[in-house]
């Protein structure tokens, strides 16, 4: 069929345009996100320090929960289960890493990431929180 190719190109690149702006749309979306939880975290940090709430040190479990290794960060954890944590310096972390037997004896560092909005989004044990909430019980309980 001599039509076809070009109908088909057509498709092809009109998908890939249709592809690329809903990538665009996605990472604008994130990118609010994370500024607006960047700003919660602030907030928090600003109240934390007025009441001069104490942070503790803060630990990464392997995926199992078995071990726990040292990360040289201080701050609070947001989820009870202690898989995600905030540091002093607004840094905010996920605390599960798979490491080797060696990160028991040196600790392990990790890379802060962006914040969500809602915490364990998605997540298959179903324990979601909104960050906002995470940051008012880190305040209540201490």
């Amino acid at each position: 069929m001599p039509g076809t190719d070009p109908d088909r190109e057509s498709w092809r690149a009109e998908r890939a345009e249709a592809a690329a702006a809903h990538a665009q749309a996605l990472e604008r979306r994130r990118a609010k996100e994370t500024e607006q939880a960047r700003g919660l975290i602030a907030q928090f940090l600003a109240e934390a320090r007025r009441r001069d709430l104490a942070p503790v040190p803060l630990r990464a479990r392997s995926p199992d929960g078995k071990r726990h290794y040292r990360t040289g960060l201080e701050g609070w954890y947001l989820r009870r289960n202690q898989t995600v944590g905030l540091a002093t310096d607004g840094g905010f972390y996920l605390l599960t890493t798979p490491a080797g037997p060696l990160a028991l004896l040196r600790g392990v560092r990790l890379e802060p990431s962006d914040p969500p909005m809602v915490l364990g989004a998605g997540a298959r044990d179903g324990e979601s929180i909104d960050l906002a909430e995470a940051l008012a019980r880190v305040l209540e309980e201490h």
